[in-house]
């Protein structure tokens, strides 16, 4: 087993955990009514719809992010990397390192997310 893709998928899990708990805490709150699970409430800046497509979209990252981590660990195993030859770990590498950049020039290093996702990135492209 490749110890770098393990803490990679590690990784990816606690990013994904945590941006779904933490964006509970500290977004959505907000914006939902008592016993709703979906939030609708966008103040006059968000229509419910708006609210809607944003609670789906943080979440579906979070749950990629799992998916990321299932990918990682399957390619983890021996037989895994002569299939995947190197291609699969840099697509996966990439996107993380492109996430991170984003995160980090959107939020001006506010949001502490691009050091996790380059960091990531960096153990992937370490197993190679």
């Amino acid at each position: 087993m490749n110890p770098w893709l393990l803490g990679a998928a590690g990784l990816s899990v606690l990013i994904a955990l945590a941006h779904s708990v933490i964006g509970e805490q500290r977004i959505f709150r907000h914006l939902r009514r008592a016993g709703q699970v979906v939030p609708t409430e966008g103040g006059t800046v968000l229509r419910e719809f708006q609210v809607r497509i944003l609670w789906g979209a943080w979440h579906g990252l979070s749950a990629m992010g799992l998916g990321l981590a299932a990918v990682l660990v399957w390619l983890a195993h021996p037989a895994a990397q002569a299939v995947s030859a190197g291609r699969v770990e840099w697509c996966v590498a990439t996107a993380m390192a492109a996430t991170g950049v984003l995160v980090l020039v959107s939020n001006r290093g506010r949001h502490p997310a691009w050091v996790a996702l380059l960091g990531l990135a960096g153990l992937v492209l370490a197993s190679r």
